[in-house]
């Protein structure tokens, strides 16, 4: 992975957000404010331009300034959240100009340390970590076959999206709606899903 790829992932997250848009507003108006689908399409979309006129080569600078720029054009709990997450990434790759698949699994692992660090949420609390750990798992368990641990990676992420539906939500907003949010699909965990679909499609067309 080098700083052209990165561009290239994140076009295809972005056009996978976008066009979940209306269905991510759909989840997150049940246990939400319905903002979600908006702050989503909007955060990618602005890091997708940001990376466009980007010309830093050192992924770690390249990720900090996609974690800027999401928060700011996704001033939402999830936009924070996901700029946890690049921030996490962007700490691991400092000073690099290329990661090796493996190393890029990695990185997003750190991404994920972040996320649960700062935001205090842990796997099995129906949020978009729900998607993200089994989804990162995969890719470190078959790092050493690249098309295997895309194609694997974005299945577990699925499951580990729909088994939310199983879950009390103890954070934000759904926290409120207590055991009615039992058997509702959470928004955050499919955004998490949408994450690896976009991975596997730049993957596959690459």
């Amino acid at each position: 992975m080098k700083a052209e790829q990165v561009k290239e992932i994140f076009a295809q997250i972005s056009e996978v957000m976008t066009e979940n848009r209306d269905y991510l507003i759909e989840l997150d108006q049940q246990n939400g404010d319905g903002d979600l689908g908006i702050s989503m399409s909007e955060g990618y979309e602005a890091v997708v331009h940001y990376l466009e006129s980007a010309e830093e080569k050192d992924l770690g600078k390249l990720f900090m300034g996609c974690a800027r720029t999401f928060n700011e054009a996704a001033p939402s709990s999830l936009g924070t959240i996901t700029s946890f997450g690049l921030m996490g990434m962007a700490k691991a790759l400092k000073g690099k100009e290329e990661a090796p698949f493996a190393e890029a699994a990695q990185a997003m692992e750190k991404g994920l340390e972040n996320i649960m660090a700062k935001g205090g949420a842990k796997p099995g609390e129906k949020t978009i970590i729900d998607a993200l750990d089994p989804g990162i798992r995969t890719l470190l368990e078959y790092a050493g076959d690249p098309d295997q641990a895309v194609k694997k990676a974005a299945e577990a992420a699925a499951e580990g999206s729909e088994a939310t539906r199983a879950m009390h939500s103890v954070h934000g907003r759904a926290a409120y709606y207590g055991d009615k949010s039992i058997g509702v699909l959470d928004g955050g965990s499919v955004v998490g899903k949408l994450i690896f679909e976009g991975i596997s499609r730049y993957w596959n067309a690459r």
